[in-house]
């Protein structure tokens, strides 16, 4: 029999009715004090599957308390690791750390339990994000034997999927995937709730774009997002269309990339800061890549604001702006961060040979390649093999040996068109032709030029297909940014500061720091006349 008012809320809970669980909860009638911490508990679950992050920690540091007060551990502990990752997932590294403590505090002397398996997890995967590899893989092997005494499947598979990605940066890549394809069985045969099979599904996702396994990614991409779509969970479907951008990316559908990350930063910023601004990075580097810089721009300031950190993303901007400085310094910041990951280090080298040598430094350009290589000789994916082609090839270039050069891309073309990426694909083309001119083949360089031309064109990066052949568009007037013109444009356009905020991702403070900027520099004090500059320079007219 119910005495506790709470049986609506577990069944609710039960069938994934998020939000019916938290009409019960609001409904039931009072609890005995003895059911307090469970109802603020219930409530906290509900309300996280539902985004409201900060009703849902609020709720659950509730349930924390009170269970520490009656003295029931193994529940205060469960609570204090859900807070810590309620707070990572809002970007409060320090606070979520904190929790954790508390959480160990409260499960020490109850190894046997899968409350105590969640926390060693946790400490594990805090382990691998800190570049500890050993110990992260020594923990995480340590939660599959418990949890395989315990017979807990969403233990065992979040705990397989650990060990499977610390094997993979260790360069155990077979391994690492065997554990992954291990822990998605348990999903696929339906054994998991809904917390561990979204985990599974995102975390295989993540080292088949991390390796450059682009047709195992969209397999399991729209795989797991059919699935996500088909439940009202918080934070998957979002996740699911950050991935699923990236692959859309790559193979070269943009206008398509660029609507699935548009949507993950709606459905993501209310309740997981970190993918969020993840999604919003992803929109800055697709619109990148089909011209549209001022976008790009504002794209990669929201996805700075939300995570304290730049992308390397916005280092190829920068360089795409003119900035090479500012570029130089984004990508050699980004590769401080990821010190620890040798396979996130390996997307940025591409990007610092690349403006190494247009700030004329060959050597760090040279450094990079070095990095490069010894990174795919350790992991052997044919994507990495592909970079390391045209890395070295635009090195060769630099450094005026096109004959090296010639062959070097050629090969780099070949590898990324068996890999059915065109964007890169379009890239070792045009560096082909550079390489074919300097040595004499202007009839080649010709051909390739074409090629890459026409490719860009087709997948929409229409100004990489106006600079293929150093075609740049013209500074801006006045010595104006492009987030300045951009901002310029939208006051010409009769928009207030808060509108100009709302559309390009700002505060309104920010705006109103351009405008004083753009007021200076075109010498106006007006809107009016600041339209009238904008009118007169041809800038109304000249949006890509």
């Amino acid at each position: 029999m119910d005495d506790d008012g709470l049986a609506p809320v577990r069944a609710a809970l039960e069938r994934h009715d998020w939000q019916a669980a938290v009409d019960a909860v609001a409904s039931a009638s009072a609890s005995p004090p003895g059911a307090e911490a469970e109802r603020a508990d219930l409530q906290a679950e509900a309300l996280w599957w539902l985004g409201r992050l900060d009703e849902c920690i609020e709720a659950r540091e509730h349930a924390y308390r009170l269970y520490d007060e009656q003295g029931e551990p193994l529940a205060a502990g469960r609570c204090a690791v859900g807070l810590w990752e309620h707070h990572g997932m809002r970007g409060h590294p320090a606070t979520a750390g904190a929790w954790l403590r508390r959480a160990r505090r409260a499960l020490e002397g109850h190894p046997d339990t899968v409350e105590w398996g969640a926390l060693v997890l946790r400490e594990a995967e805090t382990a691998h994000g800190s570049g500890d590899l050993d110990d992260a893989l020594t923990q995480a092997r340590q939660v599959v034997a418990l949890a395989r005494s315990l017979r807990s499947a969403d233990i065992e598979a979040e705990a397989l999927q650990t060990v499977g990605r610390v094997l993979i940066d260790q360069g155990e890549v077979a391994d690492g995937m065997g554990h992954l394809d291990e822990a998605m069985l348990f999903a696929v045969e339906g054994r998991l709730g809904p917390y561990s099979t979204g985990k599974v599904y995102c975390s295989l996702i993540s080292a088949c774009e991390q390796l450059g396994d682009l047709d195992r990614a969209a397999e399991w991409t729209d795989a797991t997002l059919r699935w996500a779509e088909a439940h009202p969970f918080a934070i998957f479907p979002g996740i699911c269309r950050v991935h699923r951008a990236v692959v859309l990316k790559r193979r070269g559908s943009l206008l398509d990339a660029e609507r699935e990350a548009a949507l993950a930063c709606e459905e993501l910023l209310g309740s997981h800061v970190g993918n969020s601004a993840a999604a919003f990075a992803e929109v800055g580097d697709i619109c990148r890549r089909l011209g549209e810089l001022d976008r790009s721009q504002a794209a990669f300031e929201r996805a700075q604001e939300l995570s304290g950190r730049p992308c390397g993303g916005l280092a190829l901007l920068r360089l795409a702006q003119g900035r090479v400085d500012a570029a130089l310094a984004v990508v050699t910041g980004c590769l401080r961060e990821r010190a620890a990951s040798r396979l996130a280090r390996a997307e940025l080298l591409p990007v610092l040979a690349h403006v190494a040598i247009a700030a004329g430094d060959l050597v760090a350009a040279s450094d990079a390649l070095l990095e490069l290589e010894d990174i795919a000789d350790t992991f052997a994916t044919p994507a990495l093999q592909a970079s390391v082609r045209s890395t070295r090839g635009r090195v060769e270039l630099a450094r005026g040996d096109a004959t090296a050069a010639c062959g070097t891309l050629q090969d780099a073309a070949d590898r990324w068109q068996d890999l059915a990426v065109p964007y890169e694909v379009a890239t070792a083309r045009t560096l082909l032709g550079q390489a074919l001119r300097e040595a004499g083949d202007e009839v080649g360089a010709r051909a390739a030029f074409e090629a890459a031309t026409r490719l860009f064109g087709q997948i929409g990066a229409h100004l990489d297909a106006r600079q293929v052949e150093g075609d740049s568009p013209p500074p801006a007037p006045a010595g104006l940014t492009d987030r300045e013109v951009e901002v310029l444009r939208l006051i010409a356009a009769g928009m207030t500061n808060n509108e100009i905020a709302t559309e390009l991702f700002l505060s309104a403070k920010t705006v109103s720091r351009h405008l004083s900027n753009i007021f200076t520099k075109i010498g106006v004090s007006s809107r009016s006349a600041a339209t009238a500059f904008a009118f007169e320079q041809g800038l109304m007219d000249a949006r890509a």
